[in-house]
């Protein structure tokens, strides 16, 4: 049976390729897959419609932390909602892992379930992006108080409470600390859950990881 209070947020913008595949996947397991279109200038919201989300659109881009921040808006005016998921549009997470970290909120009655890709072995992110990566869990400890061994993994699971405490207002990259700070600030019991982070072909050509990795400490240090 799928979970019918668990809406899956995803942010979404010129994945067009990638997209069917990822929302396919999801709604294998939930039926409350919402893409946010953040001004996408290909097919993407068309593809990620056909392959069975709801999809919400922006009218120009905004940034991933503004499509989160709608998708959340979204998530919180549904009286059903238990739990939201945040998962990326570009194929790097495992639906299954989901599965794993809503289990693990619901047996330890966790409001807030942080996905890492440091606490074991699996992913493989190349040591100019661990070491950038690093670099931010330092800056994200200082700044929010909380030990994470992966401050900047999209892949979040929150329970409706601790969703409550959550308003970004940074449309970039730095929105990812926001979040953490936030929920640090929500007092919610919270915990880390390996997960694998896929570095697909596709990611690596569009060039994309690393530059992000820096885009996060630009704004950490600037913002």
């Amino acid at each position: 049976m799928k979970e019918p209070g668990v809406v899956v947020i995803v942010p979404l913008y010129n994945e067009e390729t990638v997209i069917a595949d990822v929302v396919a996947g999801l709604r294998k397991e939930f039926d409350n897959v919402v893409c946010i279109d953040d001004g996408s200038t290909d097919t993407s919201a068309t593809v990620a419609k056909n392959a069975g989300a709801t999809v919400i659109q922006h009218p120009y881009n905004l940034g991933q932390g503004a499509a989160l921040q709608t998708g959340i808006v979204y998530a919180r005016s549904r009286p059903t909602t238990e739990f939201v998921v945040t998962f990326d549009a570009d194929g790097q997470h495992r639906v299954e892992d989901v599965v794993g970290m809503l289990a693990v909120a619901r047996q330890k009655n966790l409001a807030i379930v942080f996905g890492s890709r440091f606490l074991d072995r699996r992913t493989k992110p190349g040591f100019a992006k661990k070491t950038v990566l690093k670099v931010a869990v330092l800056i994200t400890r200082m700044v929010t108080g909380l030990k994470l061994t992966d401050a900047h993994n999209g892949l979040r699971v929150i329970r409706r409470d601790a969703l409550d405490h959550v308003n970004l207002i940074q449309d970039r990259m730095s929105h990812a600390t926001e979040i953490v700070q936030q929920l640090a600030n929500s007092k919610k019991r919270w915990r880390e859950y390996p997960v694998e982070v896929l570095y697909t072909e596709y990611s690596k050509k569009k060039g994309q990881s690393l530059l992000n990795s820096i885009n996060i400490l630009f704004d950490l240090i600037v913002r």
